[in-house]
């Protein structure tokens, strides 16, 4: 067992984002243990200011070239929620098959690309194409099949564009419901390989209580567009009431500020979705969660790649459910842009002060915008999912590092990467998120 371990992690390189890890084990003691994110400020807030809330989606999408879909719908959210505008159902039905969609695409990426490899003993997924070359091409495959029907429906995954204020600017069609339909259920013939993959993957052991937060509410739907915001702990408010769940604060070591609510830290993501929310879920994936063992309260965080698993089982059914129910009932054309106008054919606007609160792959989604009465967008705040993790992975490393100092540097190397991609943050979206050097004291 080593009595005196010194990590330090450097600038990450080749990632979105950069971070340090810091860990200073001596006399077999944990004196030192923190999470650096040394990224500087990209000022995404600031550039909206002065803006028009009708261009805010396109500005935020580009906050993210995975959750782009989700920044344009919690800014839409917001912008519709200041100036209290109410979109259709039809829109919102169209909005959630949006997120699924994203969910979708964003949770093969990571359990595929980004902690399969670990679990099955390679350092990146290239390995793969060699040793597990069908794995590999039913993840790509199933990757493409969910940008293919993002394409139809907002053009483009990455920066969708006929999303907006007040609805789309272009609907589907009966030949594009039809289209989106065949894609999704090509999807549903490579889940059930993808549930024996997640199904026969060994995650770590280890356990740490903590918070769980996310969306919320009194009916029987899984909650990612709209809600209440809750958590385990038993806190539930209005999503206007964000900061009293957020509490920022800084801390000396990072620029990314760290949050907490109840405890010392909380997490979001897909666990604490399925934590909160698991009886919501679509029969089949609530199936598969039972036969795997993921009930809540599930306090490993490692398993939050199992939650993403099954939260891919409930995104697809649900989406082609959606797809069917306009298939059936048809879609009404005119609601594209043209319900809420007023008698100048735009979208009147008032000044005022909303919130998108969107739950995105990583976690809940918060977009702050106040507006003056001409639409334009005075003072804005945006909280993202990774940032409020951070404190929360933070001290699920200061509680592991104990644990595993009997192991070789390698191993400890490989949980603690291992760790901090079970978040899926958008800083590790490269295969090695972790560069470590150990030095013995």
């Amino acid at each position: 067992m080593s009595k005196n371990v010194k990590v330090n992690v450097e600038y990450l390189t080749r990632v979105e984002g950069h971070g340090n890890i810091v860990v200073n084990v001596k006399n077999g003691k944990l004196e030192e243990c923190r999470l650096d994110i040394v990224e500087s400020p990209r000022f995404f807030e600031g550039m909206l200011r002065g803006r028009s809330i009708f261009e805010a989606q396109h500005i935020t999408s580009r906050i993210c070239g995975i959750c782009a879909c989700g920044h344009t719908l919690a800014s839409i959210q917001a912008a519709e929620d200041a100036i209290g505008f109410i979109p259709t159902e039809q829109t919102i039905k169209l909005r959630k098959l949006l997120l699924h969609l994203e969910n979708l695409d964003s949770h093969i990426l990571h359990i595929y690309l980004l902690v399969a490899p670990d679990l099955l003993g390679v350092k990146s997924f290239v390995p793969l194409i060699h040793t597990h070359n069908d794995v590999v091409r039913r993840a790509l495959r199933m990757k493409k099949a969910c940008n293919d029907v993002c394409d139809v429906l907002v053009g483009r995954h990455v920066h969708p564009i006929s999303a907006i204020v007040g609805g789309f600017t272009k609907l589907p069609k009966e030949k594009d419901i039809d289209t989106m339909l065949e894609i999704l259920e090509s999807i549903q013939v490579d889940m059930a390989p993808t549930i024996e993959l997640g199904a026969s993957l060994k995650f770590p052991e280890f356990q740490r209580e903590t918070e769980y937060v996310g969306l919320v509410n009194d009916t029987d739907e899984y909650p990612l567009l709209s809600g209440d915001i809750g958590s385990t702990d038993g806190l539930r408010m209005d999503k206007h009431d964000y900061k009293k769940i957020t509490n920022e604060f800084v801390v000396p070591h990072s620029s990314a500020k760290h949050t907490k609510a109840s405890r010392d830290s909380y997490m979001v993501g897909a666990l604490a979705r399925v934590n909160l929310n698991f009886e919501k879920l679509h029969p089949k994936a609530k199936k598969v969660a039972n036969a795997i063992g993921l009930k809540p309260i599930t306090t490993n965080p490692f398993l939050n790649t199992a939650a993403q698993l099954i939260e891919c089982i409930h995104s697809l059914e649900d989406s082609i459910k959606i797809l069917k129910e306009f298939k059936n009932d048809g879609v009404d054309y005119a609601q594209a842009i043209t319900v809420g106008l007023n008698e100048n054919g735009q979208i009147p606007v008032k000044a005022g002060k909303g919130v998108g609160a969107v739950e995105v792959p990583r976690g809940i989604l918060f977009h702050e915008y106040e507006v003056d009465k001409k639409g334009m967008i005075v003072n804005a705040n945006c909280i993202i999912p990774t940032g409020q993790n951070c404190n929360n992975i933070e001290k699920d490393m200061q509680k592991l590092v104990p644990e595993v100092l009997d192991k070789n540097q390698d191993e400890i190397t490989l949980l603690m990467e291992m760790l901090v991609r079970a978040y899926d943050p958008c800083i590790s979206c490269s295969a090695h998120f972790l560069n470590v050097k150990y030095i013995d004291c």
